[in-house]
This record gives C-alpha cells, sequence and structure tokens, in this order.
C-alpha cells in the first residue's frame, strides 16, 4: 500500500480543518473582533444553543440537521486514518480500524468512564473559576449556554448537540491532529501546542478567558491521550461538561437569575 507523502497529507488536514475546527476558529476570530469594536466584552454575549425556528418541529428539525452535519467531518476523519488494505467498514476490532487507532471503541468502558469522570471533575471546577475572573476582568463576554425554548425535546437536543461537540473535537483536534502531525515530524511538545492553541482558538468569540481555559484543557487532554492513544475518556468528559453546562442551564438558569 501507498504511503501518503507529507505534501498531500497537509492538504489533508488543511481539507479537514477547513470543512470542521479550522473554519470554526476563522468565524470565532472575526466574531471577536466584531464583538470587540462595538462594545467592551464584558458587555457582550455568546449564546452556545440558538433557537433557529419560531416553530417548533422546523426548530427540531435544524437542530438535528445541525448535529448530523457537523459529524460529516469526523466521518471523513475515520476513512482518512482507516487502514483500506486491512480494515473492513464498521469494524471497529480490526488493527486497520480508525476505531482501534484513535481508541474510540468500547474495549474498556469502565476504565474509560472513571478517567472520563476524573478529567470533568478536573476541568470543570477551574473553569467556573477561571469564566468569574474572566468576567470580572472584562475579557470574557457572558455566555448563554442554551437559548432553546422549552419543549418535550429540548434536553435530549442539548444532550445530543453535547455528544456532537465532545466527538467532533476530540476526535480530530487530538486524536486525529497528533497522529498527523506526528506524521510531519513534529515533536510531542509541538503537536500539543498546536492542537491546545487550535481548541483555544475557535473559543475567541467567547472571549480571551474562554481562550486560554481551552487552551489549558486541551494540554491536559492531549498529553493524556499520547500516554494513553484512547480519545474515548476524552469525549467522555468534553461530553459531560457540556450536558451539565447546557442542560443544567436550560432547566435551572432561569432560577437563579441567568436566564
Amino acid at each position: 500500500m501507498l504511503v501518503p507523502s507529507r505534501r498531500r497529507l497537509r492538504l489533508e488536514v488543511w481539507i479537514v480543518l477547513g470543512l470542521s475546527l479550522g473554519q470554526s476558529a476563522v468565524y470565532s476570530v472575526v466574531q471577536l473582533l466584531d464583538k470587540m469594536t462595538r462594545a467592551p466584552l464584558a458587555e457582550g454575549t455568546s449564546t452556545l444553543n440558538r433557537s433557529q425556528s419560531t416553530r417548533e418541529y422546523f426548530d427540531l428539525t435544524y437542530q438535528l440537521l445541525d448535529i448530523i452535519f457537523a459529524l460529516v467531518p469526523v466521518l471523513l476523519v475515520f476513512y482518512f486514518l482507516t487502514d483500506q488494505r486491512q480494515a473492513t467498514p464498521g469494524d471497529a476490532g480490526n488493527p486497520g480500524s480508525a476505531f482501534r487507532k484513535l481508541g474510540f471503541n468500547f474495549a474498556r468502558p469502565g476504565r474509560d468512564l472513571l478517567q472520563g469522570l476524573g478529567l470533568a471533575a478536573l476541568i470543570g471546577i477551574p473553569s467556573l473559576g477561571l469564566y468569574a475572573a474572566g468576567r470580572a476582568l472584562g475579557i470574557t463576554t457572558a455566555i448563554i449556554p442554551s437559548a432553546l425554548d422549552a419543549y418535550w425535546w429540548t434536553v435530549p437536543v442539548l444532550i445530543l448537540s453535547a455528544m456532537r461537540h465532545a466527538v467532533l473535537e476530540e476526535v480530530i483536534v487530538v486524536g486525529y491532529l497528533l497522529d498527523r502531525f506526528g506524521k510531519f515530524g513534529w515533536s510531542t511538545p509541538l503537536a500539543i501546542a498546536v492542537s491546545s492553541l487550535l481548541r483555544g482558538s475557535y473559543h475567541l468569540y467567547q472571549g480571551f478567558g474562554p481562550f486560554i481555559g481551552n487552551a489549558v484543557m486541551g494540554v491536559v487532554f492531549a498529553w493524556l491521550y499520547t500516554r494513553t492513544k484512547r480519545v474515548m475518556p476524552l469525549v467522555i468528559a468534553h461530553a459531560l461538561l457540556d450536558i451539565v453546562a447546557f442542560v443544567g442551564f436550560s432547566l435551572f438558569g432561569k432560577a437563579v437569575g441567568l436566564g
């Protein structure tokens, strides 16, 4: 089987990022500049889950379509990482499968869950303090995790949205990019730094505090991945963090004066 050249792999990476989180990073920078030139960041807001229609079932349809199509680049990554000579589609246990390479499977569910819970606690608690500090310093916008109307499907959609973000970010920014950066001949510290800065950059629309917090989170997650070669605990941790933020705000935000 032919081994792709570094030039081809670089082009592949640019395509994947251009269709996913690289595109998000560019928009995020533009949105940050827009907010900064309108008013101080402390007066700005960032809404993470917006309603897309005043009609209930059209809103539901739009939300589900967004989630589904956002995951297409993840499928592209699995395709690129799969050894076509050895693996067959859907064979997550085959040595050539991208699922096995990234550790995105259920080979060790108990250990992955425990690591995910630990990571969620490690990242989640300091993040609250960092957000409060960012707001006090005027470098972070007010973040509204959910602005969806209260329908029967609101909580399930928020959970799906959280899972979408977790899979998209951890598979691409950690698993895929660290694999490709290694093939570029980059050192592990450089690969982790670039991956982490990218993670921070597509959160810049929220302000500089979330940029710093997510970049630090990226370092922790990428470092752990280099040790375990498993992206599943990272997906679990990220999903838990977003579920708590999205669903918690949706259910209790107004009750505590945040909605």
